[in-house]
């Protein structure tokens, strides 16, 4: 930015389970390198392929109570029978280190963060296509019994009546176009008055022929 530095800001996506937040992440984490992903606490089983530090901190539940105590979490809440939440400290290791902060969360935790940190938040949520859809790709997963699938496509309609709630939304119809979409909104975020620090200085700058 020349004479101006970006102050850095969390960029939240949700999305019912299966509208793709989780792959929107991935991609936005290789191709943009000021961006760093915020990787929650869960009580939940480790799944097939998932790592400890990477995917989640898998703890159990008598520790994640003692984070929550401790106040470790930025927000924290109970999802389907299971608790997740986000660990204070690496956040704020990254922010300092110049580094937006990626949440992969649900709308119960953005309520939680937006209210001490509306000002510094971007908080996009991501549609499915259809229901049907939305099922067919819960069902692609073949990692969770069937009750669970019904289960998550029973909250589904719970979680899109928060919509309103978020600052943009994308309909994930295909996965490149909508992560081309966050990238501009990050984009665009980035270049808010507000947000670059030093601005008012080199305006002063020009104005002065320097």
């Amino acid at each position: 930015m020349g004479s101006t530095n970006i102050h850095r800001r969390g960029l939240v996506l949700s999305s019912p389970s299966g509208a793709g937040k989780t792959s929107i992440s991935r991609r936005l984490l290789k191709l943009d390198k000021g961006l760093e992903m915020s990787v929650s606490a869960t009580t939940r089983p480790r799944r097939p392929g998932e790592s400890h530090g990477v995917d989640y901190f898998f703890v159990d539940t008598a520790k994640f109570r003692e984070m929550i105590e401790a106040g470790e979490l930025l927000e924290h809440a109970k999802v389907f029978d299971h608790y997740y939440g986000s660990p204070r400290a690496p956040v704020e290791a990254a922010l300092a280190r110049g580094q937006d902060i990626l949440f992969d969360i649900d709308w119960q935790g953005t309520q939680q963060i937006a209210e001490t940190a509306r000002n510094d938040l971007v908080r996009v949520f991501i549609l499915p296509p259809s229901t049907s859809e939305l099922e067919r790709r819960l069902r692609s997963r073949a990692q969770d019994p069937e009750h669970v699938v019904a289960g998550r496509m029973a909250k589904t309609m719970d979680e899109i009546s928060h919509y309103p709630e978020y600052d943009y939304i994308i309909v994930n119809d295909d996965l490149e176009d909508s992560v081309a979409k966050v990238r501009s909104i990050l984009t665009s975020e980035r270049l808010r008055r507000e947000r670059q620090l030093g601005l008012t200085d080199f305006v002063k700058r020009l104005r002065q022929k320097q």
